[in-house]
């Protein structure tokens, strides 16, 4: 499984992203009201704001929030002028990691992002050394022993999706981000239930890490997202199941 999916789904079995909601949707309509901004208020011609939409709903975001954003950012009403950074480093054991950040103060940001890799065995790189590892794509998670894998196969590839991975006890749903929400509500129709659907960066290849090296992992990955300026957190670890037995 890909480290941002795992990441996630970490954090789904311990129950922090309900008790985290509204930060989420805090961090959502910062992308909304970016894309907005960016490309226009038009999700058919603007391709990020589609995907932010997507994002949202896929998180239960209500309606009203995801028009309270797009608002915002063709100023209908008043917002914050953030600017999009995004930061690039490696943590540790040599993983690359992505920090997407919205900011109205990129010196508090860039400040944060670099003590926290310090802190926590990596450190901040260039503009391109790892952005080239990771890919946009639609990802919808589920359990293997939850799910009819035949006819989740089936589903999934005529809807649109353009991958099916298997890890040790999940299946990964791949889709071009245009196809994501066409996938996903084909996946909803029909009943078959999953347990992460998002709009994410996935990566090419990843690495495996144990003991001192994912744990350090997991804080750094648990402390980006929780600053206020970080809006995604991407990277390419994988931590096998029993590895994740003994530092949960």
């Amino acid at each position: 499984m890909s480290g941002h999916s795992k990441w996630h789904s970490i954090r789904h079995k311990k129950g922090v992203v309900d008790a985290k909601r509204g930060k989420v949707f805090t961090k959502l309509i910062k992308e909304i009201t970016v894309a907005t901004r960016m490309g226009g208020k038009d999700p058919d011609s603007n391709a990020r704001l589609r995907a932010a939409i997507a994002a949202a709903k896929a998180e239960n975001m209500p309606k009203e929030n995801i028009e309270r954003g797009i608002k915002k950012g063709t100023g209908e009403l008043e917002g914050s002028n953030f600017e999009e950074v995004i930061y690039e480093g490696y943590g540790p054991g040599g993983i690359a990691v992505l920090v997407e950040v919205f900011t109205d103060n990129k010196n508090r940001a860039v400040a944060d992002v670099r003590h926290l890799f310090e802190r926590y065995g990596g450190s901040l790189g260039e503009a391109g050394c790892v952005s080239w590892m990771f890919s946009q794509k639609g990802l919808i998670v589920f359990r293997k022993d939850q799910i009819d894998e035949e006819k989740l196969l089936e589903l999934a590839l005529e809807a649109g999706a353009e991958d099916i991975k298997e890890g040790e006890k999940d299946l990964e749903v791949i889709t071009e981000p245009s196809y994501f929400e066409q996938v996903k509500t084909a996946i909803e129709n029909a009943g078959l239930n999953y347990v992460l659907a998002e709009i994410t960066m996935i990566p090419k290849t990843n690495l495996n890490l144990d003991g001192k090296n994912a744990q350090q992992m997991l804080t750094l990955m648990e402390l980006l997202e929780d600053n206020d300026d970080v809006n995604h957190v991407y990277a390419n670890f994988d931590i096998p199941d029993e590895v994740m037995e003994t530092i949960s």
